[in-house]
């Protein structure tokens, strides 16, 4: 069977890749080695819906833009799944961020799509969750998204399947043969042999970016990249007020505090990783890290045999010898245009800004798909329930 779309991968960049193909008319299909949706990387997100505060730091001033735009169509099509929460960041005299930068950065973010900060009262700091007051000198209060990334990746799926996508789960990419016309694709499904046709090949494998290249004849070129893994924790408490931005004191980073399944969820860390992205665990010594950022912040103190669960994903920055933290996020639509010009490879990528991203892929191959009758528009596309 011959299809427009082959897509590799069924996280939540794969999924996106699919509802656009199959918005667009073209015949899709979506292979995955898992037995569900949003495995990997994907469900081990910080569950925000956002258009990254931090981001602004390092100039990325296009993407904070992007995705606050897709944010909002976000809060429109699919209300159920992404709400606006309240986020605090709260200023001490030893905070590295001064108050009237983060009024600055706040102030940007406003004028690029945000909703509109304040200053919360020195009154209502004793409401905050029991963040520790000694040495405050500021609190400011904005808004930001928090969805459920595993809800929001499967109801991205089910409206590409509404639309004609197809998707195969538990199946072994093997190889693909590319030629100037199509690529053949090979993968094992049930322990069964299948070859199948396809007119353009999206490489959507998260971290196994690369290891599908490996598998494309002729070879394409591999973006340099570092694989940096990602730990949260979840830990007892409640946070009535919203979520907290946290500058960690060790290191300056960003952490985030989250209300999370009558829980709080704590991270996230970026340390490097070598190896299957299928095996990441967290590291004990990124788990000291978020408790000592939490208990640096809050009154009731943990230990490490309070903590609920501790979960790890792995994602793709570009390879640097910049920390991961200083590090770009824009996402890479990457084709080597010489050797293999039908193979796209999606590097990194946003959760909020994943409808975005798939409509650059479409723009991007279009030319070497046929002709078809567009059937919806993604960005007024209502999303069902995720499940």
């Amino acid at each position: 069977m011959k299809y427009d779309l082959v897509i590799i991968g069924a996280g939540i960049h794969g999924a996106a890749v699919a509802q656009a193909a199959a918005a667009a008319g073209y015949r899709t299909l979506v292979l995955e080695q898992y037995h569900r949706a949003a495995t990997a990387t994907s469900s081990k997100s910080s569950k925000l819906v956002h258009g990254g505060l931090r981001y602004l730091e390092s100039g990325q001033i296009k993407l904070v833009r992007e995705c606050l735009l897709e944010r909002r169509r976000l809060l429109k099509n699919a209300p159920h799944l992404v709400h606006l929460t309240p986020f605090h960041i709260p200023i001490y005299k030893d905070t590295q961020r001064r108050p009237w930068q983060i009024r600055l950065g706040l102030s940007l973010y406003t004028l690029l799509g945000g909703k509109t900060f304040k200053q919360v009262a020195k009154a209502g700091w004793c409401e905050l969750d029991g963040l520790r007051t000694s040495g405050l000198n500021t609190v400011l209060r904005y808004y930001d998204g928090q969805t459920d990334d595993v809800k929001l990746t499967r109801a991205v799926l089910s409206s590409a399947r509404s639309l004609g996508a197809e998707f195969r789960f538990e199946c072994s990419f093997e190889r693909a043969a590319c030629g100037h016309r199509q690529c053949n694709v090979f993968y094992r499904e049930q322990g069964i042999d299948r070859e199948i046709r396809s007119r353009a090949l999206v490489n959507a494998g998260g971290p196994w970016v690369n290891s599908v290249l490996a598998r494309i004849d002729p070879a394409p070129e591999k973006l340099a990249i570092d694989l940096v893994q990602g730990t949260h924790l979840i830990i007892p408490g409640k946070l009535q007020q919203g979520m907290y931005y946290l500058e960690a004191p060790q290191d300056q980073r960003a952490v985030f505090a989250m209300p999370w399944r009558d829980n709080i969820l704590f991270g996230t860390t970026e340390t490097l990783f070598s190896g299957d992205p299928s095996q990441v665990q967290p590291l004990e010594a990124e788990i000291r890290y978020l408790l000592e950022v939490y208990n640096h912040y809050f009154e009731n103190t943990l230990e490490r045999s309070q903590v609920i669960e501790a979960f790890a994903g792995v994602r793709v920055l570009p390879k640097s010898e910049d920390a991961a933290f200083k590090r770009s996020r824009d996402t890479q639509l990457h084709i080597d245009e010489a050797s293999c010009p039908r193979v796209l490879s999606i590097y990194g990528g946003k959760l909020t800004s994943h409808r975005a991203t798939a409509e650059q892929v479409i723009r991007r191959l279009s030319p070497l798909l046929p002709a078809r009758e567009k059937r919806a528009d993604t960005r007024k596309l209502a999303l069902p329930a995720g499940k």
